[in-house]
């Protein structure tokens, strides 16, 4: 009777309540301080607890993805056995009690004790992929191909997907040992209608309670019958359990509940998809943004790198130019100084009436005319350092006779170390020689 009422709480229409009814609730809400909750989710959610059936799970700390359990309006609905009808199903039902009672209290003192001396091994779960496969397996061997696409992958990856994807998740957890369970999956899990619209609609993941990670699930849902169905989707940012399907349910049913609760929940998910496309285009914004401020710093770098690079290059031009200045400066004080010293090193110029002298004109590059007297014996270099000691001869030059037209071999060679004299030149008593710059060449 109570599994009937409570399907009749979870139902989508408010039946109407009598006016003892009316109070009883009042009386309900003032010992319960429930006041702004919805009644029937408040009543059903009582109801829940006194029986030990919490309305959502909350998984271990350890996993990668928890859920809500902060919502109670948990959407349950619970298919009720047929209750004993007429004497005879009464009388059967009274006779059997208390061997039932007895049998199910021996049977859970005994499962009790057992955990102390051999720990269920379901808990220890090593390979939870391999499970959800093999169950695939077993399920398709003795149901057939038609079934909803099974998700191939942990409870926690079809969590991350769900909520990745912005999907609805229908948990089923199959108890092999139910006498519901083949029914369920023969008659109403692989009928066509099912099929199509689990397979449209949302994910679908599914495993065994006798396998280690089905059992972990079956711990944290905390089913109280089977088939159990659970629906789960992100709402307020959080996995939530939305929608708890237990009992054998028929197809027309099962649709039914599930669009149900998913009408009741839309607008959580379109909700989260808003604010998921507000933070995608938000993180575009802010990335075209980066990208944009990335682009005006290398400019700005490039920029600053070329006006370095030409301050640089101004730096190392006037550096050489500087450079070069004052090397033509050593240079020319070089010059100078060794103009001075030729000049003090010639020897005295000859009298006019000395028998030996030699009157020499040199026209110079410029047109400028030059006279000196030197001695018959006297070397070709001292002609050529006296002129090298005038400010107005090139740095470089050669000393030519008119004619016949030839260069007089002022400086020594490695052929003629010893340059000749004026005589040995043929130079007569008096000479007209031209100088021809050589700086240039």
């Amino acid at each position: 009777m109570l599994d009937d009422w409570r399907g009749k709480m979870a139902a989508p229409e408010e039946p109407e309540l009598s006016q003892a009814q009316t109070e009883k609730l009042l009386q309900f809400q003032d010992l319960t301080g429930l006041e702004s909750m919805d009644n029937q989710a408040a009543v059903q959610d009582r109801l829940n607890e006194q029986e030990g059936v919490p309305s959502v799970f909350n998984p271990p700390p350890s996993r990668p993805l928890q859920v809500n359990t902060a919502d109670h309006r948990v959407y349950s609905y619970i298919v009720s056995r047929p209750q004993p009808r007429g004497l005879l199903g009464w009388s059967y039902y009274l006779i059997m009690l208390p061997f039932r009672f007895t049998y199910y209290t021996l049977l859970d003192i005994f499962r009790f004790a057992l955990r102390f001396v051999r720990p269920d091994p379901r808990g220890r779960v090593t390979d939870p992929v391999g499970d959800v496969v093999s169950f695939i397996h077993s399920f398709e061997e003795k149901y057939g191909q038609s079934h909803p696409v099974f998700y191939q992958g942990t409870y926690s990856q079809a969590l991350n997907d769900a909520k990745r994807e912005l999907r609805y998740l229908l948990v089923y957890l199959h108890g092999e040992d139910h006498q519901d369970t083949d029914q369920f999956c023969r008659s109403t899990l692989c009928t066509e209608e099912v099929v199509t619209f689990l397979n449209t609609r949302m994910l679908f993941w599914a495993c065994s309670t006798s396998r280690p990670e089905g059992y972990r699930v079956s711990q944290a849902l905390r089913e109280n019958t089977y088939p159990f169905l659970a629906m789960i989707m992100l709402k307020d940012r959080k996995m939530t359990v939305v929608g708890r399907l237990e009992g054998l349910i028929q197809p027309e049913d099962l649709i039914n509940q599930l669009n149900f609760i998913m009408e009741a929940n839309q607008t959580h998910l379109m909700s989260e998809r808003m604010e998921r496309e507000e933070r995608n285009q938000t993180q575009v914004l802010r990335q075209q943004q980066d990208e944009a401020y990335q682009a005006s710093l290398l400019a700005d770098q490039e920029k600053d790198r070329k006006k370095r690079e030409e301050e640089e290059q101004v730096r190392q031009e006037e550096e050489k130019v500087q450079q070069s200045v004052l090397a033509e400066e050593r240079r020319q004080r070089t010059l100078e100084e060794e103009k001075e010293r030729k000049s003090e090193c010639l020897p005295p110029e000859p009298l006019a009436d000395d028998p030996e002298s030699v009157k020499i004109v040199f026209k110079l590059p410029n047109d400028t005319r030059v006279e000196r007297r030197f001695l018959f014996g006297q070397s070709l270099t001292v002609i050529y350092d006296f002129l090298f000691s005038l400010k107005e001869s090139p740095e470089k030059f050669q000393i030519i006779t008119n004619f016949p037209r030839r260069v007089l071999p002022c400086l020594p060679t490695e052929e003629q170390p010893n340059p000749p004299t004026l005589k040995e030149a043929g130079l007569s008593r008096s000479e007209v020689l031209f100088v021809q710059d050589l700086t240039d060449d």
